[in-house]
């Protein structure tokens, strides 16, 4: 059992910064062979991004280090978003013919490839992994009719999973509720490439980049790091920063997207405009010294299941301050240890988490330090493992059952 070499198939949407890192450590483990096919190259190649507002590609290497194809996509209208935007029917040859122990679908059930991917393996009879980063019923954006139709459609959906993929514990827990049996999930981290990030932080010359932003030596560097979008709430920011009143403070954002124009009007209205730096879309490349120059990360979503940045910014030795609605990070972001967590929309609490983080400067190093400590529980390694263990599992079942 320990010595099984598997053959796996990997469905993405799109090449994306976290997931390559994964990939490659894949591919260099002794138990598994691995493939990727792309139903997109959006992010490899240039490509209009509706949320951020403007064309983004990637400026770190996403295709290097493991095998990968990208199947034609034959759909009329193709892109992201939209349930036909990603059809590409040379899954069902590629599943049919490729001698798979298993297949892992990251699309997203939103997707027609995901159907044709799923359709393809449960004719070959081969194990299908997929799953979800979601913590909770509630929409990202959109008609709040789907938050009733979910608990009906979605048990369906994932008891078609040969194992259900949880991208967190709260995951795993929200899984639970949709009746999905506790032997069936796998808890496979939403992960950054840890070494990668903690190399580059190294380098960042800190006080450099600080200078930049016009922050004092002694000074509070505040980030929100995020697209700017409604669910996002970077309005909450921008006025518990106001609330605050933190001395020598600057609130630095980074990313673009449809509310710019709205938070520039608010912090002027609120005589901030001195005080805010808008750093617009800023590249993968570009982001360790952003986050290495910050004090703390704050996300204020209403709905942000399990982001990456939080990852990224504790691997550079930066806290995070999130809302408890970012349940997917409960696991690594611990109040006022790793980082703080507050009520979502609560701009008052916000800003006393604001007070409280830079009335302490030796608590808040220690958090520093306590943040990247706690990272190596959430690296590659553990989703490597994870996907690993399922396997190893569904093909003792598979014995037992021949016994």
């Amino acid at each position: 059992m320990s010595d099984r070499r598997y053959r796996v198939l990997f469905v993405a949407s799109h090449p994306v910064p976290y997931a390559s890192p994964v990939y490659r450590a894949m591919a260099k483990h002794p138990r598994l062979d691995i493939q990727v096919a792309y139903c997109s190259m959006q992010g490899s190649e240039e490509g209009f991004d509706p949320e951020f507002g403007r064309a983004v590609k990637w400026d770190v290497p996403l295709l290097e280090g493991y095998p990968w194809t990208n199947l034609p996509n034959r759909s009329l209208r193709p892109g992201l978003g939209r349930f036909f935007g990603l059809f590409n029917p040379g899954l069902a040859r590629l599943i049919s013919t490729g001698r798979f122990d298993a297949v892992l679908l990251l699309t997203g059930y939103v997707y027609a490839s995901f159907w044709i991917a799923l359709q393809a393996a449960k004719r070959r009879r081969i194990p299908v992994f997929f799953g979800t980063d979601a913590t909770t019923n509630e929409p990202m954006a959109g008609p709040r009719w789907k938050r009733r139709v979910k608990p009906l459609v979605l048990p369906r959906i994932y008891g078609l999973a040969t194992v259900a993929i949880a991208a967190s514990q709260a995951t795993r827990e929200y899984l639970i509720t949709l009746g999905v049996p506790t032997e069936r999930i796998a808890v496979l981290p939403l992960v950054a490439d840890n070494e990668w990030w903690l190399a580059r932080s190294a380098e960042v010359d800190r006080a450099a980049v600080r200078e930049g932003w016009g922050v004092p030596e002694n000074g509070a560097a505040v980030l929100f790091c995020a697209k700017l979008q409604p669910w996002k709430r970077p309005l909450d920011i921008v006025r518990a920063f106001a609330l605050a009143r933190v001395p020598d403070s600057r609130l630095i954002f980074a990313g673009d997207g449809p509310l710019r124009p709205s938070l520039q009007e608010e912090v002027a209205r609120l005589g901030l405009t001195d005080r805010v730096n808008f750093l617009g879309f800023v590249n993968q490349s570009e982001l360790p010294e952003i986050y290495t120059a910050a004090d703390l990360l704050v996300l204020p979503s209403q709905y942000d299941a399990c982001p990456a940045v939080i990852c990224e910014a504790m691997l550079c030795g930066t806290p995070a301050a999130i809302s408890d609605q970012i349940r997917g990070r409960f696991d690594i972001v611990r109040h006022e240890e790793t980082g703080f967590i507050f009520p979502c929309g609560n701009v008052g609490a916000l800003a006393e988490v604001l007070r409280s983080a830079f009335s302490d400067r030796a608590r808040l190093e220690r958090m520093r330090q306590a943040a990247r400590k706690i990272m190596a529980t959430c690296s590659p390694a553990q989703n490597v493992a994870g996907v690993i263990a399922a396997l190893d599992r569904l093909s003792g079942e598979l014995r037992n059952e021949v016994r």
